[in-house]
C-alpha cells in the first residue's frame, strides 16, 4: 500500500479517460503537449489548442501514429482572443463532439522577473490577458456545455509563488494568485454539482518557462512534464469525483 497521497500514486487504467473529450490550452509543447499525450493515450478525444499551428500538429501527428483517437486543432493566441473567439469555440465544440468532460488550463506566460515598481503596464496587462482574462472568459463560454456533465473536471494550472508571493515576481505570482482565486470560486459556486475545479503546481520542471526563470539552473536536476502525470491523470479521470477547491502539488517538498 503506497503511503503517497492518491494524486501522487495514481495508476490509472488504459481506459481510464476513455470517451472522454479533454481541451487541453498550451497544448504545443512542455507539460501541455504531455497531458495531451497521456490523455489520448488513456482513449481521450484531445482539443489541442495552442498559439503555434507547428507544434500542435506534431502533438496531432504523435496522437495519430499511435492510434489514440484522432485529435483536434485549436490554433489561437491567447494574448489577442475575445469573448467572441472563446464563444466561437464553444459553439465548435458543441457542435463537433457535443460534450465537453475536461479542461486543463495549461497555457501561461512569465513576464519578467523585476522589482515590482519596474514593471511595465504593457507586459502587466499581457500577463493578466493570458494567465487570467482568458481564462476567465474561456470558462465563461465553456460552463454550459461543462455543466452538462456531472463528471466534468477543470484543472487550473497555479505556482508555489501563487500561495505565497516573492520577490521580483510581481506579475507573474499576482497572475497565479487570481487563478488559485478564479477556482475557488468556482468550486465553491458548483460544489454541490458534481462539477470539479482543482489547480496543480507542478514545481520545478523541465519546461522552457522554467529555463527562462532560471537561466543558471541544470535542468537535467529537474523532473520532466512525464515524471508528473499521475497528479494530472487524476484529477481528469474519474477517480476523483468528489475532489474540488483543491490545490494540489505535483512535488511536495
Amino acid at each position: 500500500m503506497s503511503n503517497l497521497a492518491p494524486h501522487l500514486s495514481f495508476s490509472p487504467s488504459p481506459t481510464a479517460l476513455q470517451s472522454k473529450v479533454i481541451l487541453v490550452t498550451g497544448a504545443g509543447d512542455g507539460i501541455g503537449k504531455t497531458a495531451a499525450l497521456t490523455y489520448a493515450s488513456l482513449g481521450a478525444t484531445v482539443i489541442l489548442l495552442g498559439r503555434t499551428v507547428e507544434k500542435l500538429e506534431g502533438v496531432y501527428d504523435q496522437i495519430v501514429a499511435a492510434g489514440h483517437p484522432q485529435p483536434s486543432i485549436v490554433p489561437m493566441d491567447l494574448a489577442g482572443a475575445t469573448a467572441q473567439h472563446y464563444q466561437g469555440l464553444a459553439d465548435t465544440i458543441n457542435g463537433e463532439y457535443g460534450k465537453l468532460d475536461g479542461v486543463l488550463l495549461n497555457a501561461g506566460i512569465l513576464g519578467a522577473l523585476c522589482p515590482f515598481a519596474e514593471i511595465k503596464s504593457k507586459e502587466y496587462d499581457n500577463v493578466m490577458q493570458v494567465n487570467v482574462n482568458s481564462q476567465f472568459y474561456l470558462l465563461q463560454a465553456l460552463l454550459p456545455l461543462l455543466k452538462h456533465n456531472k463528471t466534468a473536471s477543470v484543472i487550473f494550472t497555479s505556482s508555489g509563488v501563487g500561495r505565497v508571493g516573492r520577490a521580483f515576481w510581481g506579475t507573474y505570482s499576482i497572475s497565479k494568485f487570481a487563478t488559485e482565486g478564479m477556482m475557488q470560486v468556482l468550486a465553491d459556486e458548483f460544489k454541490n454539482s458534481g462539477l470539479r475545479f482543482n489547480c496543480i503546481n507542478p514545481g520545478a520542471t523541465r519546461t522552457d518557462m522554467r529555463a527562462k526563470a532560471y537561466p543558471a539552473e541544470d535542468a537535467l536536476l529537474l523532473k520532466t512534464p512525464e515524471d508528473i502525470m499521475a497528479t494530472y491523470t487524476y484529477l481528469m479521470a474519474d477517480d476523483s469525483m468528489g475532489i474540488t477547491g483543491q490545490s494540489l502539488d505535483c512535488q511536495p517538498k
